[in-house]
């Protein structure tokens, strides 16, 4: 048994700029992107490379979280295109309909609600498959128990990948993101650092406090180490805040068991009723399997 977790804001954000074509409600809503993320979703369930059967969907509703106290410069909606805000609310009704469990997420983030999931299943099942690219959910991974799936490259993403193309483990993702910067979740990073001088740091001491404050003590000596060595010392409190802000939370408080996960088929009259609500006439026959509300 394998645990599918989405990312529903990444779904609905790929699914919006996708070739799917478009679609509006009766009502002239924009609904292209939760159409998109409904089919997505139930794909996951004939795919034989995935064989989904216990899978929940995290969306960011809405985006701020409590990490946006924390620092002003923080990814907030704002530029956010408004038919994506529009569907923000609907495409959690819709994965609902098709008898899958949606977090919404507003305290937190729906990257934390996937890494929540991950810590507290993983022992549980063969493998945990958490449904994004996103660099940030690379501090979850675990040998080939809890991986990323990449499904734009069809691609999974194991430990081993992470430590490739990082030059890190998981434990040191968010000291690598404070440090080098996530433009995606606006954190800055800090000047001066760049992919492989931090890797080659992180990869020998892992994280930040451990660096020695003297470049004589590095172990390592990436390209401009004095002047790395001298904006760390200035700048360490800003680098241990970014930190705080990508390291990812593990304790959300997630009401459901693995058992309620698991997907026992799309109800069929409030799918079907959502389906015509919506004007979605191609996805009637798109469930592989159906149960009938007791």
């Amino acid at each position: 048994m394998r645990l599918h977790l989405v990312d529903g804001t990444f779904e609905l954000f790929r699914a919006h700029y996708g070739k799917r074509p478009d679609h509006h409600g009766p009502d002239g809503q924009d609904l292209k992107a939760t159409l998109g993320v409904v089919s997505s979703i139930l794909a996951l369930f004939d795919d034989p490379d995935e064989r989904a059967t216990h899978i929940a969907v995290a969306f960011d509703n809405p985006i701020e979280s409590f990490r946006n106290e924390m620092f002003d410069g923080y990814k907030t909606g704002e530029g956010m295109e408004p038919v994506l805000v529009a569907q923000m609310g609907p495409v959690e009704e819709a994965v609902r309909a098709a008898g899958v469990v949606v977090w919404s997420m507003d305290r937190w983030e729906a990257d934390d609600a996937l890494a929540t999931g991950a810590r507290r299943w993983a022992e549980q099942v063969e493998q945990v498959r958490i449904m994004t690219p996103d660099k940030d959910l690379g501090q979850c991974l675990q040998g080939d128990r809890v991986v990323q799936v990449d499904r734009i490259r069809r691609r999974v993403i194991d430990e081993a990948a992470v430590r490739e193309r990082r030059g890190v483990g998981p434990a040191s993702i968010p000291d690598y993101l404070a440090l080098v910067g996530d433009t995606a979740d606006g954190i800055p990073g800090l000047p001066g650092f760049g992919e492989k001088g931090t890797a080659a740091l992180l990869g020998e001491y892992e994280h930040i406090e451990r660096i020695p404050a003297d470049t004589a003590a590095w172990a390592v000596k990436p390209r401009g180490a004095a002047k790395l060595a001298a904006t760390l010392a200035e700048r360490r409190e800003d680098a241990l805040l970014y930190r705080r802000l990508a390291t990812l939370a593990y304790d959300v408080p997630l009401e459901e068991t693995l058992e309620d996960l698991e997907w026992r088929g799309a109800p069929r009259q409030k799918f079907l009723a959502w389906c015509d609500r919506v004007g979605a006439r191609n996805l009637r026959q798109r469930p592989s399997r159906w149960r009938d509300e007791g």
